[in-house]
């Protein structure tokens, strides 16, 4: 009895992580087929069921927005920014499945920049840049737009999906989009080692920093409450010379939007932890102040602060 007991997680996990690899692959295989108005529509009526069904996802995204709007908007206001918030997230995954089928130019052509004149400025300088963003819009497209503004990769980091297969597909599609990617674990070599190395050629870097995957967090103050953030981006730039410019990706009609923010200095203090510190937090402040303008946009379904839980079931609703 114990030898099945042991076995049968074993395999339903393993029976889990396929259909998700096979549901990845028939989004890929299937969505970027279908014409864009039946795909936008398909797509908001999924968000919609998602949020009235309020799964733990869509709770812990209304707990996230309840801090990110300083607990201001009343109970029904709260639910209508969740709303937007899904049908924003829907929009990520509708457009990453078909984001490959676009023309680069349409997606260029379609993505304002405010605040480039800071990354170009650090790059007159002859020096690489380090873009730090959150979870927000479709950094994916955000991706695109930078492969042409440099002329080239970049290079990022991605956490090692199970199963293998589905860490592969994400692999494929963020390669064919221009990008450079390596795995946050489980490479031949650390992945700081590889991004150190990449700047030090002079070439750049994004990384995704709102969430800790870790236990080696920085401690940021972010929307007033105390978290972690992962302080790679940071001890990167302050290790290379690399100008670290947040940028958050927002969504528009139509097309898309980066707020790009100048650079944040590291000169925290002597020491090295120091510096690193107080540039983090400057990142950190960064977000707050350009996802407050448009917080439909940012897809936290993760928990980040430790004394704020998803918010309990709706009554009537499983």
């Amino acid at each position: 009895m114990s030898v099945v007991v042991e076995k049968a997680p074993g395999l339903r996990a393993r029976a889990g992580a396929a259909l998700t690899d096979a549901g990845f692959a028939a989004g890929w295989g299937a969505v970027k087929l279908l014409p864009e108005g039946l795909a936008r529509r398909a797509f908001d009526a999924g968000a919609g069921w998602a949020a009235r069904r309020d799964g733990s996802g869509t709770r812990m995204l209304r707990a996230n927005l309840r801090v990110a709007t300083g607990g201001k908007l009343s109970e029904t206001e709260l639910d209508e920014l969740t709303v937007r918030g899904v049908r924003s997230y829907a929009r990520y995954w509708r457009e990453a499945f078909r984001l490959p089928t676009i023309p680069k130019d349409g997606i260029v052509g379609k993505t304002e920049s405010p605040g480039v004149e800071h990354m170009e400025k650090s790059r007159s300088d002859g020096r690489p840049v380090i873009l730090a963003l959150p979870h927000s819009g479709n950094w994916d497209a955000a991706g695109v737009w930078f492969v042409d503004w440099l002329g080239g990769p970049f290079m990022t980091v991605a956490e090692r999906l199970k199963p293998e297969s589905l860490y592969r597909r994400f692999l494929e599609y963020r390669e064919s989009l221009g990008m450079r990617v390596v795995p946050l674990t489980g490479g031949e070599r650390p992945s700081s080692t590889v991004l150190r190395e990449w700047l030090n050629d002079g070439r750049s870097v994004c990384l995704l920093m709102d969430r800790d995957l870790g236990s080696s967090g920085v401690p940021v103050s972010f929307f007033g409450r105390p978290t972690t953030m992962p302080g790679g981006a940071a001890l990167l730039a302050a290790q290379t010379g690399a100008a670290l410019h947040p940028v958050i990706c927002q969504f528009r009609e139509g097309g898309w939007r980066l707020m790009i923010h100048p650079e944040v200095p590291l000169d925290g203090g002597a020491r090295l932890k120091d510096r690193v510190a107080v540039a983090t937090q400057g990142v950190a402040d960064a977000f707050v102040d350009s996802i407050s303008a448009q917080p439909e946009d940012w897809h936290m379904l993760g928990r980040i602060w430790s004394d704020v839980q998803r918010d309990p079931p709706r009554r009537g609703v499983s």
